[in-house]
């Protein structure tokens, strides 16, 4: 017998309107969408039903599995903690970003990594988590290590986005020292001289290695299938060298002038759901709504407050006269989900998926009250 379900009398946000109507699933799948007011099925009482969320760059594991400086929490422990965070926050398909690469500062031993990756693998495989889980390598290109620890995933399916990133003073999201000053003396109390000697050492790092970095990693992405991210470009000659990797993704463009020439190339510019509910970068960068309203902002990322991701696209519809609802939301379901590939799912229609959510908002923070993933409801 064939598993259905019928949802009924919701806000059905599809990708161009929001009707009033029902879905009906069948064996993990949206059968047929109608509207009109129904009297069978679950009632949502006028409730949204929006598309599962899907995010692309989340450092949330890392915090769970590292919550203080030389802490590490007992893995599977932090992938359920995470899981039931993200998925209680409407995400249904969640990338998480595993960092590749070490400096002076610590980060994380060879082969750490890897053993992420099977407890998450192996979580799966015991029906512990609610979302389905993919992984983003975060290549930190300077560091010297950086191919040695991407090596543990070079036969991984798992793998579906890699990021380039060099956080080395005078770099991209760290371009003036003030911004590098703050974040790495100021808040860390190094001495001067201290402060002095770690900034030659990042930059004699980043001289050496990330150009020999980046052309490996992007030959072996490109082997592979998997799509390519950039991270925090400041200039259009970033943005030249992102064309000429293949990068589809831009993640978290530092400047407007990069944000526009990325965006013109038909790479998706991704910005954080928090930077949307605050209202500006806590980096000092740009606003992401001043993106949004021009235009050339394509996707949110929860970055690192999963709930962000559901809140954003309500704000924008709300404070953005050339943003509808579907268009934000869009923004964490079918855009993301084109960009990388996964064209199952991110959309509410017929054949797709039914990675679906339960969104009450009459005003403010909108709130989740049930979630499917494949049909089957995880909350």
């Amino acid at each position: 017998m064939s598993a259905e379900t019928i949802i009924s009398n919701a806000r059905i946000v599809l990708e161009d309107r929001v009707i009033e109507g029902a879905v009906q699933i069948r064996d993990g799948r949206i059968a047929d969408i109608s509207e009109g007011p129904m009297r069978s099925g679950e009632d949502f009482g006028g409730d949204y039903l929006i598309a599962g969320l899907i995010e692309l760059h989340t450092d949330h594991l890392e915090s769970h599995y590292s919550p203080r400086p030389g802490v590490r929490w007992h893995k599977t422990s932090a992938i359920q903690a995470h899981d039931a965070q993200v998925a209680t926050a409407g995400i249904t398909t969640v990338f998480d970003c595993l960092r590749m690469g070490s400096d002076e500062e610590g980060g994380f031993s060879k082969g750490e990594m890897r053993e992420m990756a099977d407890a998450i693998q192996a979580a799966e495989r015991e029906d512990r988590l609610r979302a389905e889980h993919l992984i983003h390598l975060r290549c930190e290109v300077s560091s010297a290590d950086v191919l040695d620890h991407f090596s543990d995933f070079e036969t991984d399916p798992y793998v579906r986005l890699v990021s380039l990133m060099d956080h080395a003073p005078g770099q991209r999201q760290f371009q003036t020292m003030e911004q590098y000053t703050l974040y790495y003396k100021t808040k860390r109390g190094l001495s001067d001289d201290a402060f002095a000697h770690f900034v030659a050492r990042r930059q004699e790092s980043s001289a050496q290695y990330a150009g020999p970095h980046r052309d490996a990693l992007a030959k072996a992405c490109a082997a592979r299938g998997i799509t390519m991210a950039s991270h925090d470009d400041a200039t259009l000659d970033h943005v030249e060298e992102a064309k000429g990797y293949g990068v589809r993704l831009a993640e978290f463009p530092t400047s407007l002038e990069a944000a526009e020439a990325s965006h013109k190339a038909g790479m998706s510019v991704l910005m954080g759901a928090p930077n949307v509910v605050r209202g500006k970068s806590h980096s000092g960068n740009i606003a992401a709504r001043d993106l949004a309203g021009l235009g050339v902002l394509d996707v949110l990322s929860s970055d690192y407050v999963p709930l962000s991701l559901l809140h954003a696209p309500f704000v924008l519809a709300d404070d953005c006269d050339e943003i509808s609802l579907p268009q934000a939301l869009a923004m964490v379901t079918s855009t993301p989900a084109r960009t990388v590939g996964l064209d199952d799912r991110g959309r509410i229609a017929p054949g797709l998926r039914a990675d679906l959510v339960r969104v009450r908002r009459d005003e403010g923070v909108p709130v989740v009250r049930s979630v499917w993933r494949e049909g089957r409801r995880v909350t």
